[in-house]
């Protein structure tokens, strides 16, 4: 991705640690990785079999009780096995290239007692229910990573983030809704998509112009051009935290949004 050109006003966006707790509250796709190749544990990606990213950053991995990593886990020394969890924050509407952000927690895994499985699958249900829960200590293994670190890479730039950072951290309030109303907005609302499309550079004007992302800050668009992909944010006069803010400050922008425009370095 290319930065907008100095001259050019950067309107706000939401600060790189609560960005990075509004993909993993999303719950995305996720991939685990060896962060050290061991003979005894797989190289590729592994898929689990269900993840969820707590408050604190750490990560819940659910994984088969015979899987590889979960061996490697129960023979690292002092029970950890140092991986790292890949988070994909997946546009809500159909683009060619979906992926809007990515999210990287490095840390230690290590499988759980009998007694915190069941403490945290419980935990974990509270929030997002899934019955694939019931499956641990019943042919699963639930293990936790503890992070280190991490690492957000987005439309907005690559940050570094301390734990203690990401745990500070709010969602952004929309991200509830956030794919529906997108979602309606494409479907059922293209004359709005077109108006806002109105203020677009004007080397923009002929790709196809898709709904991206929404913020408290503002609407991003995606370009979808003969020259690559562009994104677009349309900035709100002021943060928003309410449906009816929201509602204002986007007849706002169909009259005149504020601009910055990234390319994305394809």
């Amino acid at each position: 991705m290319t930065e907008a050109p100095t001259s050019v006003r950067r309107p706000p966006a939401p600060n790189p640690a609560e960005r990075a707790k509004t993909i993993a509250t999303r719950n995305g796709p996720a991939t685990i990785m060896p962060t050290q190749q061991r003979a005894d544990c797989e190289a590729e990606r592994v898929v689990p079999v269900l993840h969820h990213v707590h408050h604190s950053g750490s990560v819940s991995i659910l994984l088969p009780d015979e899987h590889p990593m979960v061996r490697a886990s129960r023979q690292a020394q002092r029970g950890e096995l140092a991986v790292m969890v890949e988070l994909a924050d997946h546009a809500p509407v159909e683009l060619r290239e979906p992926i809007r952000g990515l999210l990287w927690i490095t840390g230690w895994l290590r499988p759980l007692t009998a007694v915190s499985a069941r403490a945290r699958a419980v935990s974990i249900a509270e929030q997002r229910p899934d019955h694939r829960l019931l499956d641990v200590g019943h042919g699963m293994t639930l293990l936790r990573l503890t992070p280190a670190s991490l690492v957000l890479a987005d439309a907005e730039g690559t940050h570094s983030l301390r734990p203690h950072m990401f745990s500070a951290a709010p969602p952004d309030p929309f991200h509830d809704y956030e794919a529906d109303w997108l979602r309606h907005l494409e479907s059922d609302h293209s004359d709005v998509v077109e108006q806002l499309a109105q203020h677009l550079p004007a080397g923009l004007r002929g790709g196809r112009i898709r709904p991206l992302g929404l913020d408290r800050f503002g609407l991003r668009l995606r370009v979808e051009a003969d020259t690559g992909d562009h994104d677009v944010r349309l900035a709100f006069s002021k943060s928003v935290d309410s449906p009816p803010q929201l509602a204002a400050e986007l007849r706002r922008l169909v009259g005149c949004p504020f601009l910055r425009q990234q390319q994305r370095g394809d």
